[in-house]
């Protein structure tokens, strides 16, 4: 399966600029995004991409929170793209969500951010109630991804690291139900690398945007409010501590 998939070109990156389309299309689109179901109060972790912090998921965390949701950001500055250094963090903040609530919380991750709301999943499934990927590779780490190139540059065997992400994919499956957002216009992930066929609980739910678009579509916030009401009350209750030790990947810092 992995021979067929190639990394965006970088020619294509300018394409991204559509991405701000987005913006007057979430306005005109308000209306009916209000409209969508409410929640009472389930705690949503949302963790940017690559290169980006929470100011990149601000107005998805407003809509989130007028649909009565406890949403909150990663808190961790830049997302530097190190799961050495951010997963260890995010896993206490994860706990600590779920502890003042009472309830397993939804991880939404954008790109890179999906990346780590899966291995916090894979790390405690008794804490997460649903993940949320936006963009994100699961095949290949950043092999499949325009800055492909640059990590080769920089003397980095990503063929290696596509080889480990397989094994951890293949050796520890996912306990949480997943729903995987991507497009086919993504000039920065490459779509295919976006498909885990792996996982049994996951829905792949494609969307027309650019990357730079998942954070301000509207198509993808209407899906996001309808399945995070589907998942309303199912599994919500804590269950007895059992977190798995799964061996990251040595991603570069």
């Amino acid at each position: 399966m992995t021979e067929i998939l190639q990394a965006p070109s970088s020619s294509h990156v300018m394409r991204e600029a559509r991405g701000l389309l987005e913006l007057p299309r979430l306005l005109l689109g308000f209306p009916s995004l209000a409209r969508q179901p409410r929640g009472n109060g389930e705690p949503i972790l949302i963790l940017p991409g690559y290169g980006a912090g929470d100011g990149s998921t601000t107005i998805l965390k407003g809509y989130l929170r007028l649909l009565r949701y406890r949403a909150r950001g990663w808190g961790l500055g830049r997302n530097r793209g190190s799961v050495g250094d951010s997963l260890p963090r995010l896993l206490r903040r994860l706990g600590n969500l779920s502890r003042r609530s009472k309830q397993k919380v939804t991880i939404v991750g954008w790109s890179f951010g999906g990346y780590l709301a899966r291995e916090l999943a894979r790390e405690r499934p008794d804490l997460v109630r649903l993940v949320i990927t936006l963009g994100t590779p699961v095949v290949g780490g950043p092999k499949y991804t325009v800055v492909a190139e640059s990590y080769r540059k920089r003397g980095i065997d990503i063929d290696a690291l596509a080889a480990e992400v397989e094994e951890r994919n293949r050796i520890a499956s996912l306990e949480v139900p997943v729903v995987a957002i991507y497009s086919r216009s993504d000039a920065v992930v490459s779509w295919q690398a976006c498909i885990d066929h792996l996982s049994t609980d996951i829905e792949h739910v494609e969307v027309q945007s650019s990357h730079l678009g998942f954070g301000f579509s509207p198509e993808v916030y209407q899906i996001i409010a309808q399945r995070l009401a589907q998942f309303e009350g199912q599994s919500g209750a804590l269950a007895p501590r059992q977190r798995r030790r799964v061996r990251l990947a040595k991603l570069p810092r």
